[in-house]
C-alpha cells in the first residue's frame, strides 16, 4: 500500500528520531526489551513507565546533562572520560539504552546493564582542574547525577509530558527511580518529590560554572553535530531545556534568563515540538 505523503513524513521523522537516540543497534535492543521474558523492576502502570515513555524526556535530558554540569568534580569526569564532544551521539545512545532496559526491560536484563555501568564507573578516576580527586563511584557524586536527572525529568514532564502526575504519582516517579540508583550505588537516594527539592538544594554551595561546564553547555546548546536540516527542530528542544533551568543556575552557565520570551514563545514552541514527536514516535511503536 502506497504511503500518504503525510504518513511518509511521519515515518521519516520516527526513523530519524529513533536512529540519534538508539543508534545502529537500537532495532535489536528494542525487540530485545520488549520480548525478553521474565519480570521487571516496573509494570506498565508504574510513574517511571510514564516519564521515560514520554516524548518530553527528550527536553529533561538535555536539561539533566546542563544541569549536571554545574557539579566540578562531575563536570570533570565528563569532560576527561565520557567523550561527549568526539560522540555526543554514542554518549546519548548509551544513555538512553540504560533508562530504556531499567525502566522497560526485564530485571534480569535490567541487574546485567546496572553491572555493567558500575564497572565502568569503577574505572572513572581522575583528579578535577582544581585540584580535588575524584570518581565516579563516588555515592556522594553519583547522588548528585542522579537528583539532577530526576529532577530534570519531572520538570520537563511537569511542562510537556502527555499525562498529568498528581501528587501521588510524583512521589511515586521519585520512589521508583530510587530503585535504580540504589543498584548504581547511591546512598540514600530521594523517594519524595519533597525530599528531591531538599537533596538539590543542599547540594547548590558545591555547585559552580567552570569553564568545562561552560564549554559544554556552548557545545550542548549552539554547536550541536546535525545536519542543518534538524538543527531547528534541536534548537526548539535547547530552548526549552533552558526555559526550564533554575533561575539561579543560568548565570554560572552564561544561560540568557527571558521570562517573558519563555512564557509567551518558548514553552508553546517546546509543547507543538513534543507533540510532534510523540506523535511521529507513535508510529514507531
Amino acid at each position: 500500500m502506497t504511503l500518504k505523503p503525510l504518513d511518509h513524513v511521519r515515518d521519516r521523522l520516527a526513523q530519524e528520531l529513533f536512529h540519534r537516540v538508539a543508534g545502529p543497534e537500537g532495532p535489536t535492543r528494542r525487540e530485545r526489551i520488549s520480548t525478553a521474558p521474565g519480570p521487571r523492576w516496573f509494570d506498565e502502570q508504574s510513574p517511571i513507565q510514564v516519564v521515560h515513555g514520554d516524548a518530553a524526556t527528550f527536553v529533561g535530558g538535555l536539561r539533566a546533562l546542563l544541569l549536571q554540569s554545574l557539579h566540578p568534580l562531575a563536570m570533570a569526569g565528563v569532560a576527561a572520560h565520557s567523550g561527549y564532544q568526539g560522540d555526543p551521539w554514542g554518549r546519548l545512545q548509551r544513555t538512553s539504552h540504560f533508562l530504556a532496559v531499567t525502566t522497560f526491560g526485564s530485571a534480569e536484563d535490567a541487574e546485567a546493564m546496572v553491572a555493567r555501568v558500575r564497572a565502568i564507573h569503577a574505572r572513572v578516576q581522575g583528579t578535577a582542574p582544581d585540584g580535588r580527586p575524584y570518581s565516579a563511584s563516588d555515592p556522594h557524586l553519583l547522588r548528585w547525577v542522579h537528583v539532577a536527572e530526576v529532577d530534570s525529568f519531572l520538570a520537563a514532564h511537569t511542562a510537556y509530558g502527555d499525562q498529568r502526575l498528581s501528587q501521588a504519582e510524583r512521589d511515586g516517579y521519585v520512589a521508583d527511580t530510587a530503585r535504580v540508583a540504589e543498584a548504581l550505588g547511591v546512598v540514600d537516594p530521594p523517594r519524595t518529590e519533597a525530599e528531591l527539592v531538599s537533596q538539590l538544594d543542599a547540594y547548590r554551595p558545591e555547585l559552580h560554572g567552570t569553564p568545562e561546564a561552560r564549554a559544554a553547555a556552548r557545545f550542548m546548546l549552539l554547536t550541536p553535530p546535525l545536519p542543518m536540516v534538524l538543527r531547528p527542530g534541536y534548537g526548539l528542544i535547547a530552548a526549552a531545556a533552558v526555559a526550564l533551568m533554575p533561575r539561579w543556575s543560568r548565570w554560572p552557565l552564561r544561560l540568557p534568563y527571558l521570562p517573558l520570551s519563555e512564557a509567551i514563545a518558548v514553552k508553546p514552541a517546546g509543547r507543538l515540538l513534543t507533540g510532534t514527536i510523540r506523535w511521529a514516535m507513535a508510529s514507531a511503536s
